[in-house]
């Protein structure tokens, strides 16, 4: 029997398959890529009798590949918190799915293997734009202050770190990143020892400084969209800024839009904490959208459609 493990390559999908492979070790083929690769599963050379676990990856983008799995006898358990769409019943398959705003794949991993590995939760809730969520699952780890922002940083650059159109536009990639976190059960201890860290810390700094000198393309009272320049820098700050500038106000929607290599736009939304926008609807009107109801996103807008975009994303916002 193989294993195989299949993660979204965000800071959400290394720290859950970390915290499962430290709680059940196992060594695994490793199916992954930057954050908006997420059908993966028609990657997966299964056969009867292997197993394949899934994790932050939506299951609704990759339902025909794991009805191909399941009926070749392969064994599938997935982990995951965005939008699912109709969940399958198979007795080979294990799904551990749940959509709401406060959730993410690390907390659902946390609480299947029993808090053991709590911190690595923290980490990814941090990088999921999940800010109180993860101070509230720090609370019994008894952290000080200056240690929750270490755990709030590295959160926030393995986020970053999986944006980007091809693995060429990041600086390190994910599966690579999970191979250096896979030694360490202490965090902190990954942040003393790996270089990374601190490399990452620094050009996510760098790049939302680049963002943030860039004025909005178009901005209400309700929303704001932001066009980032054709650029490595830019494809890989997209995410982090759409998450800054959610965390600025709560009653706002935002969307930040760089070009693409098909000639049009990659869309990241984010909606505001106090409004009726939910994100993952909105993207999920159309073609390549996705997401979750707090953070969502569009793989390829066509170029004709960004002023329609803008359009329906004030009056969604409103």
């Amino acid at each position: 029997m193989r294993r195989i493990d299949a993660f979204n390559g965000d800071a959400d999908g290394i720290c859950a398959l970390h915290q499962l492979r430290l709680a059940e070790p196992a060594d695994s083929v490793l199916v992954t890529g930057p954050k908006r690769d997420i059908a993966l599963l028609p990657r997966v050379a299964a056969r009867a009798g292997d197993e394949v676990t899934v994790l932050d990856v939506s299951l609704d983008r990759n339902r025909g590949a794991l009805e191909a799995l399941l009926e070749r006898g392969v064994r599938v358990r997935w982990f995951d918190h965005h939008y699912p769409g109709e969940i399958p019943s198979h007795p080979l398959f294990e799904p551990h799915i749940e959509t709401a705003r406060d959730v993410c794949t690390s907390i659902l991993v946390d609480r299947h293997v029993g808090a053991r590995h709590r911190a690595w939760a923290v980490v990814a809730a941090f990088g999921d734009n999940l800010a109180p969520v993860a101070e509230a699952l720090a609370a019994p780890l008894a952290l000080d202050g200056p240690r929750i922002d270490r755990l709030r940083d590295l959160g926030e650059s393995l986020n970053y770190a999986a944006y980007g159109e091809t693995e060429a536009d990041l600086i390190v990639p994910p599966a690579a990143l999970y191979r250096l976190i896979r030694p360490y059960a202490d965090p902190f201890e990954f942040i003393a020892r790996e270089r990374i860290a601190a490399e990452l810390d620094a050009s996510r700094y760098a790049d939302l400084a680049a963002a943030a000198a860039v004025p909005p393309y178009r901005a209400s009272k309700f929303s704001a969209l932001y066009l980032l320049p054709d650029a490595p820098w830019g494809r890989r700050v997209f995410g982090a800024f759409a998450n800054r500038l959610a965390a600025t106000d709560p009653y706002r929607a935002y969307a930040v839009v760089v070009p693409n290599s098909h000639g049009g736009y990659t869309v990241s939304v984010r909606a505001p904490g106090a409004g009726p926008l939910i994100a993952d609807a909105l993207c999920r009107e159309y073609p390549t959208g996705g997401g979750r109801a707090g953070a969502a996103g569009i793989d390829h807008l066509p170029p004709g459609e960004l002023e329609a975009f803008i359009a329906r994303l004030e009056a969604a916002a409103r």
